[in-house]
């Protein structure tokens, strides 16, 4: 559907009636004081990410209107957006102003809202359009994180830099006085490709650039690039259908939206916010001298207790926060962040590396370096952590009410299509299987076992699901790709509240859900952001 049908679909009091939201550019009054206030403007910048010409990018620039000094953070020296940092149970105001040549929107993504302040694309404002979004955060202190959410042009926006992260506390998190300040340390991990003019080169999605308006045009950012002559996304052709079924690989790693490969810190405890903020990239993280990891919460927050693992999976969106006692090692010791190998990845190379316009020389699966940490010459603190970290409930599928019959959401190709059950992405459908009962809970299970896949081609999907955070219960995986899961498995972190779920070839996965008290119509998707781009999205409808 293009834009314009969609803003006049969205506006007709029919479509606002059936599925309940107010007008474009509303603003939703919910009463209560505010207590932070932030204008995001997404816009267009320059960034000097390496030597010669700076980097054309978009990003998100933020205003603290009211609140605490301490609830807004620029980004140093990156293209990242800011960190907004804010307490449980605060009411909040974000203003977005569009500053693009193109239609936008933001998810909060991992916050539970509710549906008209979520970033659903049906909301996305035009050029120079504002959208304001309050609520009152609800989250558990955690690692959250937002970025824009167009329908077909998602990909495409977050890779030109529009991404930032959202910082929950809690009185029970404070109480546990973990790392805070300079040692709580934020990472948003991404892959980027460059061209010899230092211009960010994406080969395109499911919807190829509009020259002249879009983001992108010829492939790249610089010239008659991603951001040359006033267009992002262009190219179109067999390398834009390529991306939009494969996903995007880059062969330069980005942490907090610069280059630089490292950073020193003192012999003392860190708190280190893990965030796959790639488009398509899986990662397989661990120390390089294989120092055990000891992670103390993933997506949705806290875990109950500390556990430690060799290395740890994180698809694209999934967070990990980890403790490190930088004291443990030696004065002037280099410490590497690396992500190993494994099978099973996204396969770029060959003919379809070819036909992106890329090459296969940091393959989805490879081993690379993430980030160097240079352990300074001070005394080692002596700093330990608390062996329960937070108050968990038990997951509880028997009360679902499909218990005995879980939801199945098979991850589908056709015609080099992604859709799920067979269906593309509708702005305003959800089905009946797609149907809940508010104050129910459900088992879904994401299936992701090549049905329709073009040569038989399998790969890792990053299932996310909007409004809610939900549990993982159960994973299986057929005999045929027991070999590839078994080099991944041992990383998986399922404890805990999760929002977004590594599904990797061959793999079933069930989750529990609870749709606790807010009707609407949401989105659940895959976020390796090109195979969300091109169908691989879907709504849920909550009703009463």
């Amino acid at each position: 559907m293009n834009w314009q049908r969609r803003q006049w679909l969205i506006r007709s009091a029919g479509a606002a009636a059936a599925i309940g939201i107010p007008s474009l550019g509303a603003t939703v009054a919910a009463g209560g004081a505010v207590d932070v206030h932030v204008e995001l403007h997404a816009e267009p910048g320059e960034v000097a990410l390496r030597p010669g010409r700076p980097t054309r990018v978009w990003r998100y620039r933020g205003e603290l209107a009211r609140g605490e000094a301490k609830a807004l953070t620029s980004s140093a020296g990156g293209y990242l957006g800011p960190i907004i940092r804010v307490r449980r149970g605060q009411r909040v105001r974000i203003d977005l102003i569009n500053e693009l040549p193109e239609p936008t929107i933001i998810h909060w993504h991992g916050l539970h809202l509710p549906d008209t302040m979520d970033g659903h694309p049906r909301f996305a404002v035009a050029p120079g359009g504002r959208f304001e979004y309050e609520f009152t955060v609800s989250n558990r202190a955690g690692s959250y994180w937002f970025h824009p959410h167009p329908h077909g042009r998602t990909g495409a926006q977050v890779y030109a830099g529009l991404a930032g992260l959202f910082l929950v506390s809690d009185d029970e998190e404070a109480a546990l006085g973990l790392p805070s300040g300079a040692q709580d340390l934020p990472l948003v991990i991404q892959d980027r490709n460059f061209d010899a003019d230092n211009q960010l080169v994406y080969p395109g999605g499911a919807a190829a650039p509009r020259r002249g308006r879009g983001m992108m045009g010829g492939g790249t950012m610089g010239g008659g690039g991603m951001m040359g002559r006033g267009g992002m996304m262009g190219g179109g052709g067999m390398g834009s259908m390529m991306a939009g079924m494969m996903g995007v690989l880059g062969d330069q790693i980005v942490v907090n939206g610069s280059t630089e490969s490292g950073r020193d810190v003192e012999r003392r405890a860190y708190r280190l916010r893990l965030l796959n903020g790639s488009n398509s990239r899986t990662l397989k993280l661990a120390w390089s001298d294989r120092t055990p990891l000891t992670v103390i919460g993933n997506d949705g927050g806290l875990l109950a207790a500390p556990l430690q693992r060799d290395h740890v999976m994180l698809a694209p969106a999934e967070r990990i926060d980890l403790w490190v006692d930088y004291g443990r090692w030696a004065p002037g010791t280099e410490l590497t962040l690396r992500s190993l190998a494994f099978e099973g990845g996204i396969d770029m190379g060959g003919m379809m590396g070819d036909m992106m316009g890329g090459s296969a020389a940091l393959a989805d699966g490879a081993a690379f370096a993430v980030h160097r940490f240079k352990v300074g010459r001070g005394a080692a603190r002596n700093e330990s952590l608390p062996q329960r970290l937070s108050t968990i409930e038990s997951a509880q599928p028997r009360f679902a009410v499909n218990y005995a019959r879980p939801k199945v959401f098979e991850l589908t190709m056709g015609m080099m299509v992604w859709g799920i059950n067979g269906r593309g992405f509708d702005m305003l459908e959800a089905s009946e299987l797609e149907t809940v009962k508010l104050g129910t809970q459900e088992i879904w299970e994401f299936r992701n076992e090549g049905r329709g896949a073009m040569m038989g081609m399998v790969m890792p999907h990053s299932m996310h699901v909007h409004g809610l955070q939900f549990r993982v219960i159960e994973r299986s995986v057929s005999r045929r790709f027991a070999d590839e899961y078994d080099t991944v498995k041992a990383g998986l972190v399922d404890d805990g509240w999760k929002d977004t779920v590594l599904v990797m070839p061959g793999e079933r996965v069930r989750i529990l859900l609870r749709f606790a008290d807010h009707p609407g119509l949401f989105l659940y998707h895959c976020h390796m952001l090109e195979h969300e781009d091109s169908g691989l999205m879907r709504n849920y409808r909550v009703v009463a």
